[in-house]
């Protein structure tokens, strides 16, 4: 299926035989992400574990009119411990995915790449983004904004199954892969229409799982099936991408930034690739914007309850 706005995932995970999902806050004394702990915890979203300093988290608690004796505190002495405690409560079972509270990206994923905390499984870790953009008919994804800088074209595989196997988690039905560059004519000069071919290849040979994936292709063509028609692209996608790949972390940003602040776009953000999903958010992030990428997570593990379960 395709889904036409994140609110809909909140209805999934809400409609769902798996009851809510149990994620560990790292260093929980951050209010915006209490605060949206405690939203989707209203909403029959997520059970949380909250890591950190036991004092400061329920001072938090608190200031927010959140009773700090209906939650489960388990006092850290540093962030650094509290995101390897949350790693092994995730490795154990006890959770089904992380969040970031208050800690440094860079800081968090040191102490969770650690074989303390046994976040890795050995594969690639990436970003996925779902965005709802205003007068599409669908939501779709974009990878990797966030993590992965100037990719191999062996990373792009990882990067690109990892997003494949979320949304099918998520409940996308086969998506359509559009692996981006500034034409759809391979060019030996233009290094990101090798590769987008390349992974083509690697898609049709089924590397990727259940999807479809189209290389070189431009944002117009993947994304307006009008501009498809007139230049007469003939594709599986023509204009109805569910997963626009960006060949590095610039343009990836650059667009995803550009769809919020000039097309008015609402995104939400996890990583994928280890254990579970974990939502990264700026600490300067308004509670709102915690709050979607806990709806991804929480939907993309359910998805994998599902499977597993079969």
């Amino acid at each position: 299926m395709s889904y036409t706005s994140l609110q809909q995932l909140v209805d999934r995970v809400q409609s769902s035989d798996y009851g809510t999902r149990t994620v560990s806050v790292i260093n929980a004394t951050e209010s915006h992400v209490l605060e949206a702990i405690r939203d989707a915890e209203k909403d029959g979203l997520v059970t949380p574990i909250l890591f950190g300093d036991q004092a400061v988290i329920n001072e938090q608690l608190v200031k927010l009119c959140m009773e700090p004796t209906d939650y489960i505190v388990e006092h850290a002495d540093s962030p650094e411990q509290a995101a390897i405690m949350a790693g092994q409560s995730l490795a154990s079972g006890r959770a089904d995915f992380l969040v970031k509270g208050n800690i440094s990206t860079g800081k968090m994923l040191k102490a969770l790449f650690s074989t303390e905390a046994d976040f890795r499984t050995g594969g690639y870790i990436s970003h996925l983004s779902i965005i709802e953009l205003p007068n599409h008919p669908k939501l779709f994804g974009l990878t990797d904004a966030a993590i992965n800088i100037t990719p191999t074209l062996e990373e792009k595989k990882a990067i690109i199954r990892n997003a494949v196997g979320t949304m099918l988690a998520m409940g996308f039905a086969t998506p359509k892969v559009a692996v981006l560059a500034s034409t759809e004519v391979v060019d030996e000069k233009t290094p990101s229409t090798i590769d987008a071919a390349a992974l083509k290849v690697a898609g049709m040979a089924g590397e990727f799982g259940d999807c479809v994936v189209e290389g070189p292709i431009s944002y117009d063509l993947a994304m307006d099936p009008e501009s498809a028609e007139i230049k007469q692209f003939d594709s599986p996608i023509q204009g109805d991408a569910d997963l626009l790949v960006c060949p590095e972390i610039v343009s990836a940003n650059i667009l995803i930034k550009a769809l919020r602040y000039a097309g008015y776009s609402r995104s939400a953000g996890i990583v994928v690739g280890g254990r579970g999903p974990i939502v990264l958010t700026s600490r300067a992030a308004a509670t709102q914007d915690k709050y979607w990428p806990l709806v991804l997570a929480a939907s993309a593990t359910i998805g994998k309850h599902q499977q597993s379960s079969r």
